[in-house]
């Protein structure tokens, strides 16, 4: 498992996302990157796996990787899928830099018969304090871009994520999240304290 601690290291939601996938699965990574992360899903479990990205640099790197990937821009939706023809359909770190980040998601509901979406939390209370004492938009290791260069332009808290969820009539049926708080101000005051949240939805 080195590749899997590697990858923590560059995306700190990548463990949480294999842990959430089980073996023998059909999925479908959005915004796949290199796809390492579909790479682990097939070689370690088994999973029949397929990526997405806009960027043509990553998707050379996943044909190396012998991936099955689409070039595409995520702003486009999933037409070319049919009705639940993935168990799971992931879209990690990427919620944020959708355009229209909730038309995605009923696509993803659409096409998976679970959605895993992890997004960062505007509310952890290290971006509250950057803002609030600093009075500048944060930068760290989550989200390590200047206010002017960010591709992000729909970051929200894990409130804002839930509100939308019931807006939209999205089910949440489960909620992983990523700390470097104790685990008991993690889970009493997660709109504080969670630094990544990771939502499951069923489709």
């Amino acid at each position: 498992m080195n590749e899997l601690n590697r990858m923590v290291e560059i995306k700190p939601d990548i463990q949480a996302l294999y842990g959430s996938i089980p073996e023998g699965s059909r999925v479908l990574d959005l915004g796949c990157g290199d796809g390492s992360l579909l790479q682990l899903l097939r070689d370690k479990k088994n999973c029949k796996v397929q990526g997405i990205d806009r960027d043509q640099t990553q998707v050379m790197k996943c044909i190396a990787k012998g991936i099955p990937v689409i070039q595409t821009n995520l702003d486009e939706g999933l037409v070319c899928f049919q009705d639940k023809s993935f168990d799971y359909v992931i879209l990690g770190l990427t919620f944020q830099q959708i355009r229209k980040p909730h038309k995605l998601l009923h696509e993803m509901v659409r096409v998976g018969k679970f959605s895993i979406v992890s997004v960062f939390n505007l509310g952890y209370y290290r971006t509250r304090f950057q803002i609030f004492f600093g009075g500048i938009m944060p930068m760290n290791k989550c989200l390590p871009y200047e206010w002017y260069d960010t591709p992000n332009i729909h970051l929200g808290t894990e409130r804002d994520f839930h509100k939308m969820c019931q807006i939209e009539n999205f089910q949440v049926s489960s909620t992983k999240r990523i700390s470097r708080s104790a685990d008991f101000l993690t889970n009493s005051l997660p709109n504080l304290f969670s630094e990544i949240c990771i939502f499951t939805i069923k489709g």
